[in-house]
């Protein structure tokens, strides 16, 4: 059986109206399985009560899960939404995913695997970044290799996002996180904020440099409320993000990366995989939470 992981934090958000479930891999791998692939989401947890919740939440949605117990206390971040409904985390250190240990259990699934999302938050410690790692050179060569890059805080280097480049075919990143992988990595100096919204060409002239300096397959660009880009070294499909009324923005990201690679691996073309990424995210964003139900119309 082919399996679709994601690899890296499994953790509660706490938001403003409650404790949810999350973690971009583990979001990534809900999503993946609401279109009928068979997601799969890796991390770590605790031998503590929040650690039997994830265990019970994926139970509960019939999400497969490999998640070994360790020492350290299952990971939480708080979230705060400011009025647009952005968050901003404030994450725990020395907690369960810092520490996923690498099974035998977990190479196994890496050697059955259609494709592979992971970030660059799990990275921040030397032992989940050794597993990431090891887990994804055991991947097929045809296997999907998604490095959602994630920046949160300062738990990111340079020598992170470049291995992690490296082994990644696609790169799912957001204009903010553009900014700061053009000037650490190409060094394209640019002002904040301003790339996206001023310089379109040299946008599309850094984002295909990335795709050829770390022979990527695709670079998927998303800009908030603006609109979204993928790109290949030939083609570029780009649509407006819609207007709806937001909850909160948690997990849309995720949503929009997982609904992509289904359709991928569905056997859609890109600009249909994208169209169908926007309107997924966009209702996520309308829902509390990173793991919302999806509607029957937005499954098909």
């Amino acid at each position: 059986m082919k399996h679709v992981i994601g690899i890296g934090e499994a953790l509660f958000d706490c938001l403003p109206e409650g404790r949810k479930l999350g973690g971009a891999p583990a979001n990534f791998a809900y999503h993946v399985s609401q279109f009928g692939l068979n997601g799969c989401a890796i991390s770590a947890i605790g031998n503590d009560e929040l650690g039997d919740e994830i265990v019970e939440k994926f139970n509960a949605v019939h999400l497969k899960h490999i998640l070994p117990r360790v020492e350290q206390p299952t990971g939480t971040v708080k979230v705060t939404l400011d009025e647009k409904g952005v968050p901003q985390y404030e994450i725990c250190l020395g907690v369960a995913w810092d520490n996923i240990p690498l099974t035998d259990e977990m190479l196994e699934i890496a050697r059955n695997a259609q494709a592979v999302c992971f970030g660059s938050l799990a990275q921040r410690s030397e032992t989940s970044r050794k597993t990431i790692h090891a887990f994804l050179d055991a991947t097929p060569a045809d296997a999907l290799r998604v490095f959602d890059i994630n920046l949160r805080q300062s738990w990111y280097t340079a020598e992170v996002i470049a291995e992690s480049l490296q082994r990644a075919n696609i790169l799912k990143i957001n204009d903010e996180e553009l900014d700061v992988v053009a000037t650490m990595l190409l060094g394209e100096p640019t002002i904040p904020g301003h790339l996206i919204a001023e310089d379109a060409e040299k946008t599309r002239r850094i984002c295909r440099e990335l795709i050829s300096r770390y022979d990527l397959d695709m670079l998927i660009l998303t800009c908030g409320a603006i609109g979204s880009y993928v790109f290949t070294m030939e083609e570029e499909s780009y649509i407006t993000t819609p207007k709806v009324k937001v909850a909160d923005t948690v997990g849309a990201g995720d949503s929009f990366t997982a609904t992509f690679v289904a359709q991928l691996l569905l056997g859609k073309p890109i600009p249909e995989a994208h169209k169908k990424a926007v309107d997924v995210s966009a209702f996520v964003c309308t829902q509390n939470g990173a793991m919302p139900v999806l509607p029957d119309d937005l499954k098909r």
